[in-house]
C-alpha cells in the first residue's frame, strides 16, 4: 500500500511532488535580501557603537582620542569606509525595498524586481563611491 498524508493514500506521482524537507531557503533573492540586510544591520550597529565609544575617549583623555583617530587614517581603514558605505546603501536601499512590499501588493508580487532594483542602485551609488574615495585615501 502506497505511503499515506493524513490518512489520504497517495501515489508515487504525487509523492514526487510534496516539497523536500529540511529548509524552505533554496538561495532566492528573498533569501539573500534577507540575510544581507540583517548582516548589514549587525554591522551598522556595531560601528555606531565603536563610533559612539571613540568619540567618548575625547571626555576621558584627548590625548587617547587623537591617537586613536590617527590610527583610523590608515589605507585600510579606507577600505574599511568602503565596506561600511556599501552596508548602510545596500541597508537603506532594501530597507525601501520591505518597506514598499509591506504597504503595495504590487510589490509584494514582485520582489525578485526590487531586489535587483535595488543591486542596481547599489552598484551605481559604489562606483560614484569607490573610485573617489580610494584616491583619497591611497593619494596620501
Amino acid at each position: 500500500m502506497p505511503a499515506t498524508t493524513a490518512g489520504t493514500p497517495t501515489s508515487p506521482q504525487t509523492a514526487k511532488k510534496q516539497k523536500p524537507g529540511g529548509t524552505l531557503y533554496r538561495g532566492n533573492e528573498g533569501m539573500w535580501s534577507w540575510v544581507l540586510h540583517r548582516i548589514t544591520g549587525v554591522a551598522i550597529f556595531f560601528f555606531l557603537l565603536v563610533h559612539i565609544l571613540d568619540t567618548a575617549l575625547v571626555r576621558v583623555s584627548p590625548e587617547a582620542y587623537n591617537a586613536v583617530i590617527g590610527t583610523y587614517q590608515t589605507p585600510i581603514m579606507g577600505l574599511g569606509e568602503v565596506a561600511l558605505v556599501g552596508a548602510i546603501a545596500f541597508h537603506a536601499f532594501n530597507g525601501l525595498r520591505i518597506i514598499l512590499v509591506d504597504f503595495w501588493a504590487w510589490a509584494t508580487r514582485h520582489q525578485k524586481l526590487l531586489f535587483w532594483i535595488v543591486i542596481a542602485l547599489w552598484v551605481v551609488t559604489m562606483l560614484g563611491f569607490v573610485p573617489r574615495h580610494l584616491i583619497n585615501v591611497f593619494s596620501h
